[in-house]
């Protein structure tokens, strides 16, 4: 039996938030800057996501569907395409129609609900599936959770969804010396089947590809499937995870990605020793060799490997349980304006722009970050969160009002004038960083 290579791109583009002064509050509830997530998104259209399709395209009709890959395409950044990029949409219903692309399950708005509400983390997973039928035409079957995040307890969440495949990290501190090149099971879901990224291969294309100072650049296809061969010697399967965006806007186009990704399918093939599979492929193909334990959740970000990117530090824990403390309320009105932006403010990439590591990760977090520093990134989110939390209170009380019955000569209340939200310990110890104008940028998040 031949070995396995599998190939998964994650898609997502955020919903970036406008400069939202604190006197915006509850004056203008229009959030989003709606020029960079345009401008973004149609630059990344045109260097990648067009240029990337067409290309894997090729490669499946020219050898005849033995090359297979898989995405995993947010909520978000669909909406993104739908508005701005349709041409990306189609271009993504090509590949479906080959049979040879499997597109993924996962949280609607990339969010971390799995870590915070069970019900909204279904909730997500289910629109997220809808949306996948019905703009590709195929219902999804395997899952991964946003940034690959993965524990025992939402396994069983996934497993108890239908999923039965599951993608996350083959994180050092929990496999210890098991290899990340084989499948596992999970340990509270034991029929859920976990493939793990081979983290140092995926990084090879993802970080290194174009670095000129890295001792093993340029890095050939026939290089490169030396190293896969090497390391799945006594394995079954190699895993290789990475945004998609990697081809064309992290490595740009001058660095020979696309030659690379033109080439590496035609050496794998002709050498015989592997054949690409998808994920739920993967799954029917080979049987778990052990039981993965994962009490703490994991991801594929920074060294750690683990959630401290997003949920790191006292302003992200802050801004979190503010948001998900709206849960109750939210779910007494019907109002599809605030779940719309309830979700939107969900989005992972707003707590992953407030980390404060400066060290062993900081260049990467500051090379996706739009904002000059994490302080200016929370206080302009807790603006925001504060004129949502009162559009919520008013829904709340029209709500209230239509369903409470008239008091027979009630004398007419004092109206008062109602305060913005308190300010919690971390705001006041990081507004004197919003003093400082933030400069407007149109990075790739």
């Amino acid at each position: 039996m031949k070995k396995s290579i599998c190939l998964y791109f994650q898609v997502h583009q955020p919903s970036r938030l406008r400069l939202y002064r604190f006197f915006d509050i509850g004056k203008d509830s229009h959030y989003y800057d709606d020029f960079a997530n345009r401008t973004i998104l149609r630059r990344v259209a045109q260097r990648c996501y067009l240029p990337m399709n067409a290309l894997l395209l090729e490669m499946i009709g020219r050898y005849k569907g033995q090359f297979k890959v898989a995405f995993s395409i947010s909520g978000t950044v669909i909406e993104q395409f739908d508005r701005y990029a349709p041409e990306v949409i189609e271009s993504f219903r090509k590949l479906a129609d080959t049979g040879c692309v499997e597109f993924l399950s996962e949280t609607y708005y990339h969010s971390l609900a799995s870590l915070a509400s069970p019900d909204e983390f279904k909730h997500q997973v289910m629109k997220h599936k809808e949306a996948v039928e019905n703009y590709f035409g195929v219902t999804p079957k395997a899952f991964r959770n946003t940034e690959l995040i993965y524990s025992d307890s939402i396994g069983e969440m996934v497993y108890g969804m239908g999923f039965k495949t599951m993608l996350t990290e083959g994180a050092k501190h929990v496999l210890g010396w098991k290899s990340p090149n084989y499948l596992y099971s999970g340990a509270m879901a034991p029929k859920l089947k976990l493939l793990l990224k081979n983290s140092s291969l995926s990084d090879d294309i993802a970080f290194r590809f174009s670095d000129k100072s890295w001792p093993d650049w340029p890095l050939t296809g026939e290089k490169y499937l030396s190293w896969i061969k090497a390391s799945a010697q006594n394995d079954e399967i190699i895993n290789l995870f990475m945004d998609y965006e990697t081809f064309g806007e992290h490595q740009k186009a001058q660095s020979g990605i696309f030659d690379f990704m033109r080439y590496f399918p035609e050496v794998v093939l002709n050498d015989g020793e592997f054949e690409f599979v998808t994920p739920s492929q993967a799954a029917r193909k080979h049987e778990p060799v052990g039981v993965l334990d994962v009490p703490d959740p994991i991801s594929w970000a920074d060294e750690e490997r683990d959630v401290t990117a997003w949920l790191g530090n006292e302003l992200q824990n802050d801004a979190f349980s503010k948001l998900y403390s709206l849960s109750e309320k939210l779910s007494i009105v019907n109002d599809e304006a605030l779940w719309s932006d309830f979700g939107h403010l969900q989005e992972s990439d707003h707590f992953y722009y407030m980390c404060t590591k400066f060290f062993s990760d900081g260049a990467v977090h500051k090379y996706f970050n739009p904002y000059d520093t994490p302080y200016e990134a929370f206080i302009n989110y807790m603006n925001v969160l504060s004129d949502f939390i009162l559009r919520v209170d008013d829904a709340i009380s029209v709500s209230d009002a239509k369903f409470a019955a008239p008091e027979p000569e009630a004398k007419p209340k004092r109206k008062t004038v109602k305060a913005a939200p308190k300010a919690s310990k971390a705001e006041k110890e990081a507004k004197p960083a919003a003093a400082k104008k933030r400069t407007t940028k149109t990075k790739k998040e």
